[in-house]
């Protein structure tokens, strides 16, 4: 009988397959999205030098959200990691949905970070 993988380990095998072939650069940093079941995350990574340049989360204090997990907490984040981003004069960006699958709040994010001037 084969052993069936549990839905942390099928996400990370997917995130594996993913960031074989997304790599962030100085020029097109990479918008790395986690998602947890309570808050959203997101920043952007330059893996050649290994830094983050710019992040946005819901947990941060500046955020006056009641709940970090659902759709319009994500598109907040959308909109402030792409304003963070000019602000830092980047535009286009490699998305990374950390293997989930691009629906809901990752998908919500993106579209929000996509209508305020980044590029992907």
């Amino acid at each position: 009988m084969i052993k069936k993988e549990n839905r942390k380990q099928a996400k990370t095998k997917r995130h594996q397959k993913i960031r074989k072939n997304i790599i962030g650069t100085a020029e097109r940093p990479r918008l790395s999205v986690y998602r947890s079941l309570n808050h959203i995350y997101a920043q952007l990574i330059n893996d050649e030098a290994g830094h983050t340049l710019a992040a946005a989360s819901t947990v941060e204090t500046s955020s006056d959200m009641k709940n970090g997990g659902n759709i319009d907490a994500a598109q907040e984040i959308g909109k402030l990691i792409a304003q963070r981003a000019s602000d830092k004069g980047i535009k286009k960006v490699v998305f990374d949905r950390g293997g989930h699958i691009y629906h809901g709040r990752v998908k919500a994010l993106a579209e929000a970070a996509r209508e305020n001037g980044l590029e992907f």
